[in-house]
């Protein structure tokens, strides 16, 4: 009769178990003060129990959904959603239990992702490169925007795809933007201000990162390019093993010699960076987003992939290629922003950026060479950097037609006599008067010696010319790591530096 009792409650035990594992559970993405994109089927997405019925009612209609999880107990469904507005909804999901998520706003979804200059806060962190934006007091202090939605991932890496992130949504605020990422602040409080609808930013990114780390294992083991990459991966991890090796043979010659007193521990232990190596940040901080509807991407990232810039010029677009591929969004927009100048990078970064503005579908770049600082890599006018991203937004996504949001681009070149003439795009309006000469242009001829030029403006073109070069043939304009360019077209937007040639640099050897 005991025997019976003690199993009669083991089961019940294990059937409250059961219940408590079984109860439906959502991703950190769908939560509380979330922003959905508006007029879209957006996914809403968790787990359950085996076969669970979940059902969900949407604030904004009357007919609830119905589903069921899978037998492996995932789930997921398409909702549609309306016109964004002020309005706040709620959304109920219940089976065996319920979540009430509150306080939700239709509007305009946009990942925000990249390395340490996207990462880059809005305020100051004393002690570290984070020192706050240009006037980072006031910008905190006027950031009260609640229908401006934030939501950071936490940085983390994994060898395996992973479902889900850490991290919450967050009304914008004094309070709430201090650690949150400026630029895409910036690009978002411009949309919010020009669009009056509700603004979601989802940002995911991490300093010192390149663009293999955010790009599928599978992309990069498909492609013969990438392969060299994933080499170097192993090589670096055969590398680490080795150190590790050597400091536990140390360590343990060392306890021995101390007796085993852990106060004289002086040897010390290999560290090792996660997120460089290849696809762990993918696996991490991207592919548990995928299933998050939104409108597009903006991107700030290349300074670590600089000395690699001619791999660049096809894993950056195989990067594109991977995300919208996995977002099945087709292919949505995806905007990024121009390596500024500083000292340690090139102008090779650069214009891989370039060529993939203009062979990549529906995307945009952000020219920075105004606004970068030789000494810091972190320039903190980020308001610069997030206006202009927004001007390619509000012009190529929300079909503001008569804004202008690039600076002069290169197009081609006639060579007459002893001068070359430039032709551009995006001067409609013509260029912006200098209040000095035209600085940064270069010239050459066949010898392929650059030798510094004049250049004049003539109409919407630029004229070139150098008495050391009689027969020129090519030109190169803010071709160095820190150029100081004076040139842009009459909305004060500056031209992207370029060069006319395609002869061998140095960093396509690499």
């Amino acid at each position: 009769m005991i025997y019976l009792k003690k199993l009669s409650l083991f089961f019940i035990i294990l059937g409250l178990q059961f219940a408590a594992n079984a109860q439906v559970k959502l991703p950190a993405l769908v939560g509380n003060n979330m922003v959905l994109q508006q007029n879209a089927k957006v996914n809403l997405w968790g787990w359950a129990a085996p076969n669970e019925k979940i059902n969900i009612t949407l604030g904004w209609q009357s007919t609830p959904v119905e589903i069921t999880a899978n037998v492996d107990g995932n789930w997921k469904t398409t909702v549609e959603t309306p016109s964004g507005s002020e309005k706040s909804f709620e959304i109920t999901i219940e089976a065996s239990n319920k979540i009430i998520l509150k306080n939700i706003l239709i509007g305009e979804v946009w990942i925000c992702s990249g390395q340490s200059n996207m990462y880059f806060p809005v305020g100051k962190e004393d002690g570290t490169w984070k020192t706050g934006v240009k006037n980072y007091e006031e910008e905190i202090q006027n950031a009260n925007f609640p229908s401006i939605r934030l939501f950071t991932v936490l940085t983390k890496a994994s060898q395996k795809p992973l479902d889900d992130v850490t991290g919450s949504w967050k009304q914008c605020s004094p309070q709430s933007i201090k650690t949150f990422s400026a630029v895409a602040y910036f690009f978002g409080r411009d949309l919010y201000q020009k669009l009056n609808v509700p603004i979601g930013l989802i940002s995911s990114s991490w300093g010192g990162t390149k663009a293999e780390a955010w790009t599928a294992q599978s992309v990069l083991e498909s492609n013969p390019d990438f392969l060299s990459i994933l080499e170097d991966d192993a090589k670096n991890e055969k590398l680490y093993q080795e150190k590790l090796e050597t400091y536990y043979v140390d360590l343990k010659k060392e306890r021995i010699a101390n007796n085993n007193d852990l106060s004289k521990t002086e040897v010390k232990k290999p560290k090792k960076e996660d997120n460089k190596t290849s696809y762990v940040l993918y696996n991490a901080m991207l592919h548990p987003l995928i299933n998050y509807t939104m409108k597009g991407v903006i991107w700030y990232q290349g300074e670590s992939n600089a000395e690699t810039a001619f791999l660049y010029r096809s894993l950056f677009p195989a990067m594109i290629k991977n995300w919208r591929s996995d977002w099945n969004q087709g292919d949505f927009p995806f905007y990024f922003v121009q390596i500024a100048p500083h000292k340690g990078q090139n102008p090779d970064i650069r214009e891989a950026q370039l060529i993939a503005s203009k062979t990549v579908s529906n995307t945009g770049m952000a020219v920075t060479t105004d606004v970068g600082n030789e000494t810091n890599i972190h320039p903190i006018d980020k308001q610069t950097v997030g206006h202009r991203l927004a001007l390619i937004a509000r012009a190529k996504t929300y079909g503001e037609n008569k804004l202008e949001y690039s600076g002069p681009t290169y197009n081609h070149l006639k060579v007459k006599k002893d001068k070359i003439q430039l032709f551009f795009d995006d001067v409609d309006s013509g260029f912006k008067k200098p209040s000095e000469d035209l600085k940064e242009f270069e010239i050459a001829g066949d010898d392929q010696i650059f030798y510094s030029a004049t250049a004049k403006i003539e109409g919407k073109t630029i004229v070139v010319s150098s008495s050391k070069v009689k027969k020129p043939i090519a030109v190169r304009f803010a071709w160095k790591a820190v150029p100081q360019p004076n040139l842009f077209n009459s909305e004060n937007l500056p031209a992207s530096p370029f060069r006319t040639d395609d002869w061998e640099v140095g960093v396509q050897k690499k």
